[in-house]
């Protein structure tokens, strides 16, 4: 290159424009350029590296699927969340709004249900005991003389619509039949309860078990005699018990003029 005298560069013989080169005199001088340099071309390259690995995720083809996926993640979470919750509070809403239960009597007791035993009916016909509802269950103890109360429990059973029943145990069945005569009803009526589960009611003289349609036990009436009231307490026994007990065994067996027939 051709250099006037004055400083300035000159064009060349090739036409290029002129170009201001300084030459130093130390090559120490041209570290910090180097440095400069080297930096310019570490930074393309990673600018370069990031723009290879990022590059497929700006694509649609890859956006769009990922984007599906975690909403489809979203919307499982959100449903095994909302069955889970679910689950817990039904449970929990039961327990608040049911209806605490209320305990029955035991057994054998008033508002209890009849013994569950088998007894003997009329001509050796054998069923429970608890089938026999609603009812008048007469205990009938050994040498009982009591045919006046008798008849006139038959009367005011017969006034109220409820079949009425002469229990006896043992030697004491010859006794309810006799009995069951002259009330002028049917050995339909005539009770043998071999085990002697009515005896749980401790009878003295002639007792009357009074049993709701339900199979639970109104009252207890011992030792009745010719002035007996109990109409009033008879046609309550048609009816459902206060306590509303739930007999396993459903099937109820009435007793009429004629003989037992099934409700």
């Amino acid at each position: 290159m051709l250099v006037n005298r004055g400083g300035d560069p000159e064009r060349d013989d090739y036409g290029l424009p002129p170009v201001d080169i300084e030459i130093p005199d130390d090559p120490r001088e041209l570290d910090r350029d180097i440095q400069a340099y080297r930096r310019e071309l570490r930074a393309e390259r990673r600018h370069r590296l990031v723009r290879r690995l990022g590059g497929p995720l700006t694509r649609d083809g890859m956006v769009l699927p990922l984007l599906a996926s975690c909403l489809a993640l979203t919307l499982l979470a959100g449903t095994l969340l909302t069955m889970f919750t679910a689950r817990h509070a039904v449970p929990n809403t039961l327990q608040t709004t049911s209806a605490p239960r209320r305990s029955s009597p035991p057994v054998g007791e008033v508002g209890g249900l009849l013994p569950a035993v088998s007894v003997t009916v009329g001509r050796g016909r054998s069923l429970s005991l608890r089938r026999l509802r609603p009812s008048v269950l007469a205990l009938v103890p050994a040498g009982c003389r009591c045919a006046a109360a008798a008849r006139q429990l038959k009367a005011q059973a017969t006034a109220a619509g409820v079949p009425l029943y002469f229990v006896a145990t043992g030697r004491a069945v010859a006794v309810a039949r006799s009995l069951a005569r002259q009330s002028k009803l049917s050995t339909d009526h005539v009770v043998n309860d071999p085990r002697d589960a009515m005896g749980t009611y401790l009878p003295h003289g002639l007792t009357a078990v009074l049993v709701y349609e339900d199979g639970s036990v109104r009252s207890i009436e011992r030792s009745l005699g010719p002035s007996l009231q109990l109409e009033s307490s008879l046609r309550t026994l048609k009816g459902a018990s206060p306590q509303g007990l739930d007999d396993p065994d459903d099937t109820v067996v009435l007793a009429g003029q004629a003989g037992m027939r099934p409700a």
